[in-house]
């Protein structure tokens, strides 16, 4: 039964308070750099959050429909394995949309932590799920989960924790961070016994990916643009958005795909009374998105502890939830 009398007041903030994003210093960095890049992170203003829901929904886009579909399909099996008891935490939990299919399976469930830097987003998604789930204890921790943090000091400290982690956003990451973030997966499951349940993209045909980010709504190619038409707007900026264009293309030797921006004709740029020039066809890298094998994944968990306990694709094996636990220690 849902409880629509919560409210923001009723949910205790464990706030950690991350540093604040710095646009400037790391639109400049990334600009000044060879090659060029923009940190993809500032995709999700109101306009980039809008155009990224609507990615969701395209025919192309398989990796949210699919996700949510294994999800559904196999969400039994999974609290199953996971076990009563246990204490969810969200890493990047925005929404909390996916939260709600597992929440709703679990047994008994000590917990839900969900884990993020905005907020403003993750207080309205605690109240959300706190109406939804009465009788669960919310957590919301403001931080930046690729750095170390803490959880709070009330949450039941012998129960199993499980790390959720959907969407393959695991894939933004490069390998050296990948490690770290697994690294603190496991410091943060403790010697509670607990695991990670995650969500990878997999390798597949360049065609299906490629068009999985090149949408023929050009809703990709929107998304793409809005980051300079937000430093534009926030940092006074002077691109000229109209000539550039969006590029999305497999690399096959580094198994992602590569996002760009490319300057359709010789131009300069200004920010902050700095110039930045922009040859004909020269491209700015905005996100990796890599795509994985269960094989190579799996391999690379286990160096840090955590092994494989069950796996779940679709009938294509277009994606995976993969669900670890931590190894026990000799």
């Amino acid at each position: 039964m849902n409880d629509n009398s919560v409210s923001a007041s009723d949910i205790v903030l464990h706030d950690l308070h991350p540093a604040p994003d710095d646009l400037l210093g790391e639109v400049v960095s990334g600009l000044v750099g060879e090659p060029k890049t923009l940190p993809c992170k500032y995709f999700y203003d109101d306009v980039g959050s809008h155009l990224f829901d609507q990615i969701c929904d395209l025919d192309e886009y398989y990796v949210t429909r699919t996700e949510l579909g294994i999800l559904s399909n196999h969400v039994e099996e999974m609290s199953h394995r996971i076990g009563p008891g246990a204490l969810l935490v969200e890493l990047g939990s925005g929404s909390s949309t996916k939260t709600h299919v597992v929440l709703d399976a679990l047994k008994d469930p000590a917990g839900y932590v969900p884990v993020d830097i905005s907020r403003d987003h993750l207080m309205a998604a605690s109240v959300r799920i706190s109406r939804a789930f009465p009788s669960l204890d919310v957590k919301p921790v403001c931080a930046d989960f690729t750095e170390r943090f803490s959880l709070p000091e009330a949450v039941d400290e012998a129960a199993p924790r499980f790390v959720f982690f959907p969407g393959s956003t695991i894939g933004n990451f490069d390998r050296a961070s990948r490690q770290a973030l697994l690294e603190h997966v496991v410091e943060s499951c403790g010697v509670q016994a607990g695991g990670l349940l995650i969500g990878i993209d997999l390798i597949k045909d360049r065609q299906r990916l490629e068009a999985a980010y090149n949408d023929a709504e050009g809703v990709t190619a929107a998304f793409n643009l809005n980051l300079l038409d937000r430093i534009n707007q926030e940092l006074g900026a002077d691109f000229d958005v109209d000539r550039f264009r969006h590029q999305a293309v497999y690399n096959g030797d580094e198994n992602r795909i590569e996002m760009y921006l490319v300057s359709e004709s010789d131009q300069v740029a200004s920010i902050d009374g700095r110039s930045f020039e922009f040859g004909r066809g020269e491209r700015i890298c905005t996100e990796h998105s890599h795509k994985f094998s269960i094989e190579g994944f799996t391999a690379q968990a286990a160096d840090v502890g955590l092994k494989l306990d069950a796996l779940w694709t679709d009938a294509e094996d277009l994606f995976a939830i993969l669900l670890f636990k931590v190894a026990e220690q000799p």
